[in-house]
């Protein structure tokens, strides 16, 4: 009675866990693909990096995962990959990377295409709280004589038998009695299986007798070929920090970043042998004893009649092929997968992404991550060096400029520190970066202002009811009595700029900032004019999105769709755009950006960008330069920086000195294009002389070409030379009207 209360109660832990969800299987989280075409934007090391990254090894590039580089030319096997618009075939290509470009892009084998898709890198995931992790495969999936190996090595009779093998049992049995202690086992797979799902590994008599009624009754319900799937992928075969490699999909992965389906005989053996005993035959760690168990495996395989002399000769001539690192087991980029796992909260369940096995494909590119990652590292021992402020810290946010998808995050000094972000994080006043959402309030009045529009950069002082006095100053202490607006803005001078908020009013200001996409509180108290407002790197890379794309807010995005295991799209994000600002209004800030850039405080980045690159930017500094701020973007790219203290103590830096030079560093190691605005319709551009306000000449002295709101422009006209040349070039003009 006591025997067949135990079976009922084993049965019920049987099968509810193989009859409802078998695994866990932990989210993967994917790179954006990298598209190949003619034309493509593409460097020879950028290229090398995300085939590497995705699992590719150097070699002949004419089998799957392979790529070869002869000067400019690269010849490359694709392994095809499940996207959820459909399958991407496996190709042999040829194409030359020269100029950051890519030309000469054939198909040598596979399905022709002008546009070719490369798997994109698996940069992490979200795993199980019990940390192990898995890719499920199917018997279907298993390569060319693996079930064979499989079977010979570890369970011959696997077909035959009903989850025991009473004879292997004896044996074990009389070999433990003779040594006093247990010292071999005569497991089936299935017992290995009921072990490895329900028992622990202690070798116990009383365990060893669960295990073998266990697999009795998983062999009474279930099939075989249940049974042996199952065993692919519940198999312990390594383990890769605080996670374990469970199962042959994702050890094919880890060992030869290969996929399962594509081992070749040579690999087979090698994982099949590690069962055994993973740690005791790790190829990395125990090269030689891997080695003679992988050759024990074929020589099985050819004593059984399975394969040739001929075939065991080749598969044991071959050298290990394990891959010299394990493909990453951990997040790569964990302060970007904690943006992707806060997107992804608004629409999923923690528990579905730890255990539904969803792919999510993000927006990161591997190539940009990387320089941010090296810019900041390097830019912060080069300011660590010149300076004697405790160790500093910094923060990069950077976003296509067009989509405002996130193409890279960094989150401290050590990008693959899983700790404190504080791109998302950290928050602190802005300083001057709310300067241009000032003037553009300011600008969205025409009738009122213009970049011309004199401003008086005279001290004032404002007294609060509390009795408190607040004196703002100019940085450089000066005052300059009246300055065009566009000065004001591009030389970063704080009086004027106050003097234009209060105008305005501050609550006008505030709601600039809300229509651009800053969604947390703001002080309404005229100090938040020069900066007092505090944001996280991640919000001030939202609210300049919209600078950059001429007043259309444009949220970020991280995440391009989510598929669930088998590929069906789940969810798909589309780019959302919303018109918050008029386009004319933002062209003219965009104009006195540009000019801060080439004459203003952002000049500096000149001296390692070439001059021809347009740019649009500003510097952010904060009191005592506690928090060094810069935000600009190219025509490709928008690119936010930080640059402080964690204990947010004094610094000597500026948002010239500190920030600017990461921005810089990052922005002139990636190739882009430069940011030319359309001029919007209802602007015209005029020559004037900005310091009197009226207009001029091209070649008078002062005169410069500034854009204006149709309507807003000088009326007055103020040349160097008499009005004849005017007069001459207007009757030219008046010819072609």
């Amino acid at each position: 009675m006591l025997l067949a209360g135990w079976m009922v109660y084993l049965d019920a832990v049987v099968t509810s866990r193989f009859e409802g969800r078998r695994f866990e299987v932990p989210s993967r989280v994917y790179a954006r693909p990298l598209e190949l075409y003619d034309g493509a934007a593409v460097t020879a090391e950028s290229l090398k990096q995300e085939l590497e990254l995705a699992g590719y090894r150097s070699g002949d590039g004419s089998r799957p995962g392979t790529w070869q580089q002869n000067g400019q030319r690269f010849l490359v096997g694709t392994r095809g990959f499940s996207f959820a618009d459909g399958i991407e075939p496996r190709r042999r290509l040829s194409l030359n990377v020269s100029g950051g470009r890519v030309s000469g892009l054939r198909v040598l084998e596979g399905e022709s295409s002008p546009i070719v898709r490369l798997e994109p890198a698996e940069i992490g995931g979200i795993y199980p709280a019990h940390r192990e992790d898995r890719v499920l495969v199917t018997l279907d999936d298993a390569p060319p004589l693996f079930e064979e190996a499989l079977l010979t090595t570890e369970d011959r009779n696997f077909y035959e038998h009903f989850g025991i093998a009473p004879l292997s049992i004896a044996r074990a049995m009389v070999a433990n009695i003779k040594a006093g202690r247990v010292v071999q086992g005569g497991s089936t797979l299935t017992q290995q299986l009921a072990k490895n799902l329900y028992l622990t590994r202690d070798q116990t008599l009383v365990r060893k007798a669960n295990e073998a009624l266990m697999s009795l009754l998983l062999e009474w319900h279930y099939e075989k070929d249940d049974i042996l799937e199952t065993y692919l992928n519940e198999v312990y075969l390594g383990q890769a920090g605080n996670r374990s490699i469970n199962g042959f999909g994702l050890a094919s992965q880890f060992y030869f970043r290969k996929r399962f389906q594509d081992l070749e005989l040579h690999e087979s053996a090698l994982l099949v042998g590690m069962v055994k005993g993973p740690s005791y035959y790790d190829p990395r760690r125990n090269p030689e004893r891997a080695l003679q168990r992988r050759n024990l495996v074929i020589d099985l395989l050819a004593d059984a009649g399975t394969i040739d002399t001929t075939q065991a000769e080749k598969a044991r001539a071959k050298p290990l092929d394990v891959a010299e690192r394990p493909s990453w087991s951990e997040n790569r980029y964990p302060a970007f997968i904690d943006l992707v796992k806060r997107h992804l909260a608004r629409d999923y369940k923690q528990e579905d992404l730890q255990s539904e096995g969803l792919r999510i494909f993000t927006t990161l590119h591997p190539a940009i991550q990387e320089r941010a990652e090296r810019a900041t590292a390097q830019t912060l021992d080069q300011l660590d060096r010149g300076s004697s402020d405790t160790r500093l810290e910094a923060a990069m946010v950077v976003t296509s400029r067009d989509s405002g998808e996130v193409l890279a995050l960094v989150g401290g000094r050590d990008a693959g520190f899983a700790g404190f972000n504080r791109a998302l994080d950290a928050r602190r006043p802005i300083g001057s970066l709310v300067k241009p959402f000032v003037y553009l309030t300011a600008l969205a009045q025409p009738e009122r202002y213009t970049l011309i529009t004199p401003l008086r950069d005279v001290g004032l002082a404002l007294e609060f009811e509390n009795g408190q006095r607040w004196e703002p100053r100019n940085f450089d202490r000066e005052q300059r009595g009246d300055v065009p607006l566009h000065l004001a803005l591009s030389r970063s001078w704080n009086l004027p700029t106050v003097r234009l908020g209060l105008d305005v009013g501050v609550p006008a200001v505030v709601e600039t900032l809300q229509d651009f996409g800053v969604t947390s509180s703001i002080n309404r108290y005229p100090s938040m004019l020069l900066g007092s407002v505090t944001m996280e790197p991640v919000t001030v890379a939202q609210a300049y999105q919209g600078l950059a794309t001429s007043g259309f807010n444009t949220p970020l995005r991280t995440i391009r769709e989510v598929t669930d295991s088998k590929g069906e799209a789940l969810s798909r994000y589309k780019l959302e755009v919303n018109q918050v600002a008029d386009p004319a209004a933002v062209h003219l800030v965009q104009y006195a950006m540009q000019e801060a850039m080439r004459e203003g405080t952002g000049r500096s980045a000149y001296r390692s960008i070439p001059e021809s690159l347009g740019l649009a930017g500003k510097t952010g500094t904060t009191d005592d330069g506690r928090d060094s701020w810069f935000a600009g973007f190219s025509g490709d790219l928008l690119a936010v920086t930080w640059v402080g203290r964690d204990d947010n103590g004094p610094t000597s830096l500026t948002g010239a000195t500190g920030a600017l030079p990461l921005w810089t560093r990052f922005m002139a190691a990636v190739p882009q294009h430069s940011f030319s605005p359309v001029v919007p319709d209802g602007v015209q551009y005029h020559w004037v002389n900005s310091e009197k306000g009226v207009l001029t000449d091209e070649h008078c002295e002062n005169a410069r070409l500034i854009p204006f709101i149709v309507g807003s422009e000088p009326q007055t006209f103020e040349g160097c030379g008499g009005d004849f040349s005017r007069r001459l070039r207007g009757w030219f003009e008046g010819l072609f009207q």
